[in-house]
């Protein structure tokens, strides 16, 4: 790890296997590097041209030729400078354009318990913030770096051709100027990394407030978190300061350096044609070359700059891409669909030492009504999580008839799942998109209209003025809890589920809602196997099994009746309810 804060030549390597892992096209980037070629080539023609012109005018014999040549040489660079620019532009965004595509299916792929450990936020930067540091780097930095080194290496051969003993007085501030910039590259490497690590969080913070800013105002939190996002602002803002600081450093120097050996070579230059050792020609192009060579060195100090953060990114990007995704092997389909649930001695843990779940052993009964009841805490919606196969167990394991579910085909698996929670989570566009929400076919509007009528939905959406292409907003926080709850079980019936889990699904509705989602539901549960949780028994009471679910385990098993005789908790749970309802 502790290369990570230095600046080794083998960071090259990771960000080389990330750019050839995006399988640019090669005639592209041949044509772009060939014309780049002779942009520089003709570049360095110029100077000479110029030195015979000089040289022609002193002795007041001008030739023709020089001034059409010189002239062909000014049009041939602007055409391939142009041509090979835009190619080179071409590859970067193609690059970059790749790289986005590989990490967002990488993302969307990934287990839950990524997305417990990182906030939405920083996903996002690492997405959008890291991929254009890259691109910076690719489309910006790296076409300059690319024909400044071409055009150094030609100008300083050419050079040592005119006149050796000027060129080694030049070529000696090069490695002056590395041994100062060296140091200074390892500091820009480190505070890259803490600016990317700040954005970041910056940007998880932001996610994590916006998407929840009726909480912040209706909680009066507007001040503590105006306090946390200047904290993270400041942040930035000392890091900016650092990375200002070397560059204080850089540009001036490099400025000086430029402009010192320029004032050494007009004086040394200005002697030697004085004493007839050197032509006027030859010190023109000398300096002419110089600026080919200075120019293009300066830029490096950008390049060396942008490439410490786009070093950082990549491995970021890399360590994203190196997670391990869901499984998606070539397994088998889900054969018949009308078998039992099987839980046996199934235990888990979000953290290692704190069991929410010891060795449940349990049958969900086919094309029947099961609901899980019991404190809160007690594991009922880890239970959902580990059949929708979000999480897998610690131990035991989970059967569909005889066949463990982490056999069959993941894709396959969730398709028969339908869920409704009391979150009704809601995707922003249409009420329309999110009926269809996940179905990779195309749907009718007869479909459509259906499953809203048998949800109950169809009353409210025919009031709407725009109907079916209504947005609902972010999250569907223009519709009411009732109104997201009808639109969450149209989507799950028009997806036509074999298994149905229902979280809380009637908890946070008025009488009135609760009355029109209920029968919404029992259309919904009609043939399938059906989970319920719920804290209210009344729900349930007519459910074909009920378990009781305490501290992780499970302490009863029977019907409404049944567990009424032979559980204390559920018989006293029914109680207060029954002595609630009837005050």
């Amino acid at each position: 790890m502790k290369k990570n804060h230095s600046m080794p030549l083998d960071n090259w390597k990771p960000f080389w296997e990330l750019i050839k892992s995006t399988n640019p096209p090669k005639w592209i980037f041949v044509t772009a590097i060939i014309l780049s070629l002779i942009e520089t080539g003709v570049g360095l023609i110029v100077p000479w041209f110029t030195k015979s012109l000089v040289d022609q005018i002193a002795a007041s014999a001008i030739e023709p030729s020089i001034i059409i040549l010189l002239a062909a040489s000014f049009i041939a660079q602007t055409i391939t400078s142009g041509f090979s620019y835009y190619f080179l532009t071409y590859i970067g965004e193609y690059v970059v354009a790749a790289i986005r595509k590989k990490l967002w299916n990488q993302v969307l792929l990934l287990p839950v318990p990524f997305f417990d450990k990182h906030q939405s936020g920083e996903t996002m930067s690492r997405i959008i913030q890291d991929t254009n540091t890259v691109k910076m780097l690719i489309t910006q930095h790296l076409v300059t770096f690319l024909t400044g080194f071409i055009s150094v290496a030609g100008a300083v051969s050419i050079l040592l051709i005119i006149d050796w003993k000027m060129t080694l007085m030049m070529v000696t501030a090069v490695p002056v100027s590395i041994l100062i910039l060296w140091p200074l590259g390892q500091k820009m490497y480190k505070i890259s990394k803490a600016t990317q690590d700040e954005m970041a969080s910056f940007s998880a913070n932001l996610g994590r407030v916006l998407s929840d800013i009726r909480l912040v105002k209706a909680y009066c939190a507007e001040k503590e978190e105006q306090k946390n996002g200047e904290l993270g602002i400041f942040h930035l803002f000392q890091f900016g300061l650092k990375e200002a600081r070397i560059q204080a450093v850089i540009s001036p120097f490099m400025t000086f350096v430029m402009m010192l050996v320029l004032v050494i070579l007009m004086g040394y230059g200005g002697v030697r044609v004085a004493s007839g050792t050197l032509s006027s020609g030859s010190l023109v192009a000398i300096i002419i070359y110089m600026v080919q060579i200075v120019v293009p060195f300066s830029q490096m100090a950008a390049f060396f700059t942008s490439f410490q953060k786009a070093m950082g990114a990549t491995e970021r990007i890399q360590r994203i891409l190196s997670l391990e995704r869901e499984p998606s092997g070539s397994l088998p389909a889900v054969p018949n669909y009308k078998q039992d649930i099987h839980f046996r001695n199934v235990s888990f843990s979000y953290k290692k030492g704190e069991p929410v779940l010891k060795q449940i052993t349990l049958t969900i009964p086919s094309g029947k009504t099961t609901a899980i009841v019991g404190p809160s805490g007690s594991g009922k919606t880890t239970l959902f999580a580990l059949l929708e196969r979000f999480y897998t167990p610690d131990e035991g394991e989970i059967l569909f008839g005889e066949t463990n579910i982490e056999d069959f085909h993941l894709h396959s698996w969730r398709s028969q799942i339908g869920y409704v929670s009391q979150e009704s989570p809601m995707m922003s566009g249409t009420i329309r998109d999110n009926i269809c929400y996940g179905l990779n076919r195309d749907v009718s509007d007869e479909e459509i209209e259906r499953a809203a009528k048998l949800a109950n939905a169809a009353e409210f959406i025919e009031r709407l003025p725009n109907r079916y292409l209504t947005e609902v907003g972010e999250r569907g926080i223009k519709l009411s809890g009732g109104q997201r709850q009808r639109i969450a079980i149209a989507r799950a019936l028009i997806r036509n589920p074999k298994i149905l889990l229902l979280d809380e699904a009637t908890s946070n509705l008025d009488s009135s809602s609760e009355v029109l989602v209920q029968k919404a539901l029992q259309r919904l549960m009609e043939g399938r196997t059906t989970l319920v949780i719920a804290h209210r028994l009344s729900t349930v009471v007519n459910a074909d099994q009920i378990v009781v679910l305490e501290n992780g385990t499970v302490t009863g098993i029977g019907t409404h009746s049944e567990l009424l005789q032979t559980h204390p908790l559920y018989r006293e749970l029914a109680e207060q309810q029954l002595q609630t309802m009837s005050e």
